[in-house]
């Protein structure tokens, strides 16, 4: 059992706060804050990539830095998004709340340890490579938004999970055309893009963000699969522990928890309007 203290907190919110670091360059206009022991990201105003990470963790935050961080989003005709940890310093709630801010999300950290693990095949799992970026990004793009066509700015959000520094994307493959199994289930034959999830990895903390799997495509393992492929990698590059975060009672939830992962705390987003 994983004991949620500050300490594990810190290392796990630095971590999600890099990840979102990391987008900024392929995102043109995109900007970055430094603020109360996180950052702020702006990677456009409709953008789910757009929100503040990892603040008051390292201790009080004061008014003049919530206001700083106002000012960041709003000049750029954005709202102000916080992705608040239940670990943070107290205060910072109750300073969020008396300025009108209320919960918009849920979100479950979970995290596994990784010692003793033993790497598994995934034969419908694959790195993508650096040519297929679009590929990529509408496969996921696809799952994440419930739709089959993208939007411009949809796509961007893919583009630049694929382009952040250090991030390794993987592919899910459904059947290819015309295979099934004997049940009329998919084979192992690589057909088309399915699903995708991403794994960057900081301090022997892997962390695997970015999951999803089109709706055709559900209910057929494959997002067990890019766990497990993800999860390989980070055995391989001798990582301790490993992190996720999942909608709360998701089946993205439950597929993590079926390998060994556990809750360690639930955060909140919280919205100015």
């Amino acid at each position: 059992m994983v004991f949620a203290d500050i300490r594990l907190a810190q290392r796990l919110e630095a971590a999600e706060a890099a990840n979102a670091r990391g987008c900024v360059p392929a995102v043109a206009g995109a900007a970055t804050l430094e603020i109360a022991g996180g950052c702020a990201i702006f990677a456009g105003a409709e953008s789910p990539l757009t929100q503040a990470v990892g603040i008051g963790l390292t201790g009080p935050v004061s008014r003049a830095e919530v206001v700083e961080m106002e000012a960041f989003f709003r000049s750029r005709g954005a709202r102000v998004a916080v992705d608040l940890c239940p670990l943070a310093d107290p205060g910072l709630l109750e300073m969020m709340g008396a300025r009108g801010y209320h919960v918009t999300e849920f979100n479950n950290v979970l995290v596994k340890r990784l010692a003793g693990l033993e790497i598994v095949a995934t034969p419908r799992v694959r790195r993508a490579t650096l040519a297929e970026a679009d590929i990529w990004s509408q496969a996921v793009g696809r799952g994440f938004f419930e739709q089959a066509e993208l939007t411009t700015a949809e796509m961007d959000v893919g583009r630049a999970i694929f382009a952040m520094a250090g991030a390794m994307c993987y592919l899910a493959c459904g059947p290819a055309d015309g295979a099934a199994g004997s049940a009329g289930g998919p084979t192992r034959s690589a057909g088309a893009p399915a699903g995708g999830g991403a794994l960057a990895i900081y301090g022997g903390l892997a962390t695997l963000f970015a999951d999803s799997t089109m709706a055709l495509f559900r209910r057929q393992g494959l997002h067990t699969e890019l766990i497990i492929a993800r999860l390989n990698e980070a055995v391989a590059q001798g990582c301790d522990m490993a992190t996720a975060s999942t909608l709360p009672g998701s089946g993205s939830q439950r597929n993590y928890e079926r390998l060994g992962f556990e809750v360690a705390y639930t955060k909140v987003t919280l919205a100015d309007r």
